[in-house]
């Protein structure tokens, strides 16, 4: 017979609109009475859902997390019970005998023996800036979808500028830019003006680039593009600002991660706010490791391995370390980063020494924030 780890425990099914709650309450002699209700997901219903807790003696609570609709309710309980949120696919009820109500009743079931694995949720702060650093992370993507944009722009104007400059957006290019949409008329013959200290291409060359013909729909389309980048960057450095300001309390993890190789300020910043800086949530560095989804998969059958990928898991995180552990294997101050990645991209290849590579990253900030010592 299963242990009963949570005599009284209450399992939420959770919608946009509302949420059903089952308390079960286990006794002496293992037989358990559920006590049902529905809620709305306003904080006033929230509010009188966390008093019917209460006043059932309920301090354990289990819900699946459904999309955003899971962080009002967390917000509310949080205070007053202790919450394990769940992802969706350990707690799959059968197909056939679903309800609303049937859902929440076995969520309880399942919690009430510990069969439920937690997700890591961390403390409302770090939430906050976790969620500045994430937006930060698609202000990035929108500037560089609004570049590629306007390199179409060039390409079907038959600008060449990327032929002769390694960045388009550089300075020269972009006052060359600039010139042929403030001078639509005028034919670019002189380029000596726009020469910059690094730039390597001869007037030449530059000119038999700029030699096209660029139509008005193309340049307002440009100029439009041009614009919106603008905006971009002045949100982005808006955001970056309160970023800063809500890391402050976190200073010295912040100046500890910074040691590692290849993690600079704002990286160390996205770090903290993915994992946090208690590493107790954690028992050691290989459950930080398969978390943020630097792990091969378990999936074996009659003594056959199926796969060893790494899991989806660690959407932000993950592409963070591998940019990072791409910057750490290239400097010279670190040379056992480098020698660990040239020994296993000969037997493996580059893709699965970068995860490596990333994996050792994550591992050494785990002991970093764990024993408050800088790298070594």
């Amino acid at each position: 017979m299963l242990k009963i780890v949570y005599p009284i425990c209450c399992g939420m099914d959770v919608h946009k609109n509302f949420l059903v709650a089952c308390i079960a309450t286990t006794n002496n002699c293992g037989i358990t009475t559920y006590k049902s209700r529905r809620f709305s997901t306003y904080t006033k219903d929230l509010r009188l859902c966390k008093e019917w807790l209460l006043q059932n003696n309920c301090k354990d609570v289990c819900m699946e997390s459904t999309g955003k609709y899971w962080m009002p309710i967390y917000n509310i309980l949080e205070v007053s019970c202790s919450i394990v949120l769940t992802h969706p696919k350990y707690v799959k009820a059968i197909r056939g005998k679903k309800t609303d109500k049937k859902d929440a009743k076995w969520i309880a079931d399942i919690f009430k023996h510990d069969l439920v694995t937690g997700s890591f949720i961390p403390p409302a702060d770090i939430r906050q800036l976790r969620d500045l650093v994430r937006y930060r992370s698609k202000l990035t993507s929108f500037t560089t979808g609004e570049k590629n944009r306007a390199q179409n722009c060039l390409t079907v104007s038959n600008l060449k500028l990327d032929a002769v400059f390694s960045d388009v957006f550089g300075k020269a290019s972009s006052n060359i830019i600039k010139h042929i949409l403030d001078h639509p008329d005028e034919k670019l013959t002189d380029i000596s003006s726009f020469r910059t200290k690094h730039m390597k291409a001869t007037n030449e060359q530059v000119l038999d680039a700029v030699d096209g013909e660029m139509c008005v729909q193309q340049a307002e389309k440009l100029r439009i593009i041009r614009s919106h980048m603008d905006s971009l960057d002045l949100c982005k450095a808006n955001l970056e600002s309160i970023i800063l300001e809500t890391a402050e309390p976190y200073l010295p993890q912040l100046n500890l991660v910074m040691t590692v190789p290849g993690i600079q300020s704002f990286s160390a910043i996205a770090v903290i706010s993915e994992i946090g800086v208690n590493m107790s949530v954690f028992p050691t560095s290989k459950h930080l490791c398969s978390w943020a989804g630097l792990t091969p998969q378990n999936n074996e059958s009659a003594g056959k391995k199926k796969t060893t990928r790494i899991s989806r898991a660690g959407a932000y995180i993950k592409p963070l370390l591998v940019q990072c552990a791409l910057c750490a294997v290239r400097a010279k101050a670190f040379p056992e980063v480098s020698k660990r990645y040239n020994a296993l991209k000969k037997r493996r290849g580059h893709k699965k020494a970068i995860i490596a590579v990333a994996r050792m990253l994550l591992t050494a900030i785990y002991n970093i924030l764990k024993k408050k010592e800088p790298y070594n």
